[in-house]
């Protein structure tokens, strides 16, 4: 058990941090085009009248309280990974029962992190080897109150496991139970790199979208990933650090 009381807060201001998500996730309308949050259970008891598959683009608003929903230009990105939830889907700081925004300080680190999951992915599913799913980038500013652990510390080294996220994700459950805001934390995938794991989507602001990205799956990882846009190709080389 770790003693979160011992666990600093720090302030987190990073502009231009990076978040990678699969670009079969298009925008969705009701959290684009109505600024003021207020007004979306009323709009959505009335489309839902005729429009019975709205709930499977917004997902579950309920996950997210009232007072700490965005609205507006980009708020899809922010809104998203809160209101679409499931234990299926767990990761580093999500059990599932609630959602979690991830993003790195830098591309880099967003690219490697991404690439971790989607080969393992690949690799469980013994996918052939080609070019695979479209990624897209998401350029967004953090502004928040994070539990830290860029710290070393034998405290919370568990929390920061490469490969399992039971530690991870008991913490996680247990300082969102007592109000924190998330937390930021060294990047498993590329040293130096940082990340946030943010618990609510009003601590991110401006999230815009970057880059398409491809990434070529080999047959055993992620060796290369491209700008479709532009046709350049990049070799991803392994970090020797991590």
């Amino acid at each position: 058990m770790i003693d979160t009381a011992a666990l600093p807060v720090s302030t987190v201001k990073w502009e231009a941090a990076v978040r990678i998500i699969r670009s079969i996730y298009p925008p969705i309308d009701l959290f684009e085009d109505i600024a003021d949050p207020a007004d979306w259970p009323l709009l959505i008891s009335a489309e839902q009248k005729t429009n019975p598959r709205l709930m499977e683009n917004i997902g579950n608003l309920n996950l997210v309280p009232e007072k700490r929903r965005v609205g507006g230009k980009g708020s899809t990105y922010l809104m998203a990974p809160f209101c679409h939830v499931s234990p299926d889907r767990k990761s580093r700081f999500g059990d599932g029962s609630f959602g979690v925004l991830y993003a790195g300080n830098v591309f880099e680190v967003a690219l490697l992190e991404t690439i971790y999951h989607h080969q393992r992915f690949m690799a469980r599913t013994r996918e052939a080897s080609g070019w695979t799913s479209q990624f897209r980038e998401i350029i967004l500013n953090i502004d928040a109150r994070l539990h830290d652990l860029r710290q070393p510390d034998a405290g919370h080294f568990q929390a920061l496991d490469p490969d399992s996220y039971a530690a991870s994700q008991a913490l996680a459950a247990q300082l969102r139970a007592a109000g924190s805001d998330g937390l930021v934390y060294p990047s498993a995938r590329h040293k130096g790199g940082q990340c946030v794991g943010l618990f609510y989507p009003d601590l991110a602001s401006d999230a815009v979208q970057g880059r398409h990205l491809d990434y070529h799956w080999n047959g055993t990882r992620v060796d290369l990933y491209r700008n479709p846009s532009s046709g350049q190709v990049f070799r991803i080389v392994p970090d020797p650090g991590v």
